[in-house]
């Protein structure tokens, strides 16, 4: 996670990304990959970074973007 060495973001935050991440992952077929997982955790804190709080956009921008990115 090298594009955030110095993001900070209070806690109401990190509890809506933290729930953007676990709906994400619900979603994706068992095992999950640390890659998937990885890729999902970015997203949702790049655009957690730009200022979105709904934690439903964020979810759907981690699958979407998990959607085009190359496989693993």
């Amino acid at each position: 996670m090298k594009e955030f060495p110095h993001a900070s973001f209070p806690p109401e935050t990190i509890k809506l990304m933290k729930d953007a991440l676990e709906a994400a992952v619900e979603t994706l077929p068992v095992p999950v990959s640390s890659g998937h997982l990885q890729s999902i955790a970015e997203t949702i804190l790049r655009t957690a970074k730009e200022g979105e709080r709904d934690p439903a956009t964020l979810q759907r921008m981690a699958l979407l973007e998990l959607q085009i990115r190359p496989r693993d």
